[in-house]
């Protein structure tokens, strides 16, 4: 019997003693441009404000941890329309504002550039309209845990128009959603916050924004891939995933990103503890 017990101790000491720590080497790969250039015109203020800012920034390795930021580009907005030319300055990590604040008008072509590292970006977009909350309110529903915080929302969806939403809750959390089942009626459905993504009791700020159907689509690939991260799916671009931008000095050297201008309406409202 003790031979038997030192038999097994010993086989045992051999095995561990085996565990070897594999380093495995991501690829690398060349920086790309990211150009996150979505606009919010928030129609149902008075007067009318807009969100026009641009963050640049570039891409970086799956596990890096910090997302490099581009604060020597040159960016200015141009209204093809009338030829209008909006120019552009950096502020802070990355981010680009409007020296003059302008609006998008409605039935406006805007044309985006982007010159940076001796090359130049661009993209093209038009406003996408949108329609006004009609109530949103804590619901009492639950799901898994039981711990989660109902927010019913409803709106008028516009029968003249194939509509696309996207819905960005308190903390960065998305929602999007499509007319094809509801078109122009009065549309209410449940979202639901889980424990961990808001402490109540809270005021709670919820947008909802009319997308166009490519956007749309390019918008739930990137969350789908970069996941509910809390700062928003370009805090990190895990693929080459295409939008709306092209380099027109080189193609090969494309950029990520996309150029949007939503109407958008915020609905404000107090989520207690139940």
């Amino acid at each position: 019997m003790k031979n038997l017990k030192i038999f097994i101790i010993a086989t045992a000491l051999a095995f561990f003693s085996c565990e070897k720590v594999v380093d495995i080497e991501v690829p690398s790969i060349a920086p790309k441009l990211v150009i996150d250039a979505n606009f919010n015109v928030f129609f149902d203020e008075t007067p009318v404000t807009a969100n026009t800012d641009i963050k640049l920034s570039l891409s970086s390795d799956y596990f890096d941890e910090e997302i490099p930021t581009v604060a020597d580009a040159t960016v200015f907005i141009t209204n093809t329309t009338d030829n209008t030319v909006i120019n552009y300055n950096h502020s802070n990590n990355g981010t680009y504002s409007a020296i003059n604040a302008f609006i998008p008008e409605d039935n406006a072509s805007y044309e985006l550039t982007v010159v940076y590292n001796g090359e130049t970006y661009k993209g093209n977009a038009t406003k996408i309209k949108s329609t006004p909350f009609i109530d949103a309110f804590q619901g009492d529903e639950t799901l898994f845990s039981g711990e989660e915080t109902e927010v019913k929302i409803s709106f008028n969806d516009d029968i003249n128009v194939e509509n696309y939403y996207l819905f960005n809750f308190t903390n960065n959390l998305y929602s999007t959603l499509e007319d094809r089942f509801f078109n122009g009626t009065e549309y209410n459905f449940s979202f639901f916050y889980g424990e961990d993504d808001i402490e109540l009791p809270t005021n709670a700020t919820i947008q909802m924004a009319g997308i166009s159907k490519d956007y749309y689509t390019y918008f739930r690939i990137l969350s789908t891939q970069s996941g509910q991260n809390g700062g928003g799916p370009f805090e990190a671009v895990p693929s080459a995933l295409l939008g709306n931008i092209v380099n027109t000095t080189d193609d090969a050297n494309y950029p990520l990103g996309y150029f949007h201008i939503s109407e958008t309406d915020t609905f404000n409202l107090d989520l207690i503890e139940k």
